[in-house]
């Protein structure tokens, strides 16, 4: 069956099954796909990712099943799988389906694989890292180009259909230079052509060259507060965690989020303005529709310091009475450029870290988190110097909102986030125990 047609029978089996409301998402995937292992082809391969995944809602109780078959037997055995999950859960009115709307059809296509051009893309890139950085270890490296096909349907007459490709690189890498190493570092992006050679992409070359300056780190000795630079590499310290920690359905319906009564409210400096961003131009394959079957629309997270939506699913927010998220792609991040160039952020600090990626747990509900600082720098007046080794950093995530005290003028683009550079104020930086 067709993607069209194996969703209609999903939601014509659930039906007959006695459900009052159903939706399901049919999505066929291929990944054509080079691996390196360091510094050199291991392997070509291609991979095939087919899905069913539904939902179905019976006298307020709700039921879901996924299969990776969607053969007739298997899909079959999904329904029941699904409508008994619904006959044995509790009675929740927040659980629902989208409305009818209009019924579109997006193509996100490339134009097909071009694998000889990513092959020698990737022979280029492997050469590259041999002649220009002769410390650094290919670990691993991924270069692969992804076709996707999904199809979205619901008794309420919803329908989405999405044709999707996109390129996609993964590299991890270390440096060594005889007994001595420094910490794994790594870089991935989406990409909608092969028209830029992957050394060029955003940040590659600095974190490759960092690795090579990391062989030498240096331990901080004191305890001192100070200012942190969260780089775009470190695209989970603040942005991710905040999504995931304060803005989504758990910590709302649970009542633990700091932000939970603070909507239109400042919550950072005004310098801030956070957004996701699945329809801009920068970002490649983002979201169409949401999983809930909403036709996905950028929106403003955090406006010049205000909170002006929070990221709630339909179930959260019909459970919360809050405001749904116009999108659920919150891994397409866009965070606005600020006026201060990264040179200038940089000379205008006398003590902090220039942070790359970070090491620790989730916060707790205050918002208080700590951990180790990794693939990073120290800076002292207004000069990077040293990396460093095994630092610890805390703060509190939400409180240091309001410390910004610069964003930078320039964005990296990874064909997933648009992110800058930004200053943090008041962090406690210590040498790791």
């Amino acid at each position: 069956m067709t993607r069209k047609e194996t969703a209609s029978y999903v939601l014509d089996a659930l039906k007959k099954a006695g459900a009052d409301k159903a939706a399901c998402w049919v999505s066929k995937g291929r990944k054509d796909e080079f691996n390196v292992e360091t510094n050199k082809f291991s392997l070509m391969r291609t991979l095939f990712n087919d899905q069913l995944s539904i939902k179905v809602i019976k006298e307020g109780r709700k039921g879901t099943a996924m299969t990776n078959k969607l053969d007739k037997s298997s899909i079959d055995q999904a329904v029941t799988e699904c409508m008994a999950l619904a006959a044995s859960a509790l009675p929740d009115e927040a659980e629902d389906i989208a409305e009818k709307a209009e019924n579109k059809n997006f193509d996100q296509s490339a134009g097909g694989a071009g694998m000889d051009k990513l092959f020698s893309r990737t022979k280029e890139f492997i050469e590259q890292v041999n002649d220009e950085y002769s410390k650094i270890v290919l670990e691993s490296m991924s270069s692969a180009f992804n076709s996707n096909q999904i199809v979205y349907v619901n008794s309420n007459g919803v329908e989405f259909n999405v044709n999707k490709d996109f390129y996609e690189i993964v590299t991890m890498f270390s440096a060594k230079d005889g007994e001595k190493s420094s910490s794994f570092s790594n870089y991935g992006a989406y990409l909608s052509s092969l028209t830029c050679p992957f050394m060029d992409l955003d940040m590659h070359r600095t974190l490759l060259s960092e690795a090579e300056r990391s062989l030498n780190p240096r331990m901080v000795e004191e305890k001192f507060t100070g200012k942190v630079i969260v780089t775009p590499a470190c695209d989970d310290m603040i942005w991710r965690t905040l999504y995931e920690c304060f803005l989504s359905d758990v910590s709302l319906i649970q009542g633990t989020s700091r932000w939970k009564d603070a909507l239109n409210s400042k919550v950072a400096d005004s310098k801030l303005t956070m957004r996701t961003a699945p329809h801009h131009p920068d970002v490649v394959a983002g979201e169409r529709f949401t999983s809930d079957g909403y036709e996905s629309k950028d929106m403003d997270i955090i406006h010049n310091g205000v909170l002006k939506s929070f990221a709630l699913s339909l179930y959260g927010s019909r459970k919360t009475g809050k405001p749904r998220a116009l999108n659920t792609a919150f891994f397409n991040t866009e965070v606005a450029a600020g006026d201060t160039p990264l040179e200038e952020m940089i000379k205008g600090i006398d003590r902090g870290i220039l942070l790359n990626r970070f090491s620790g747990a989730s916060p707790s509900a205050s918002g208080d988190i700590s951990g180790v600082a990794k693939n990073s720098f120290l800076i002292e007046n207004g000069k990077v110097t040293d990396a460093l080794k095994e630092t610890m950093v805390s703060f509190n995530i939400v409180d240091i909102l309001g410390n910004i005290t610069a964003v930078s003028s320039e964005r990296c683009l990874n064909g997933v986030n648009i992110l800058p550079w930004c200053c943090f104020d008041g962090v406690t930086i210590s040498g790791a125990q």
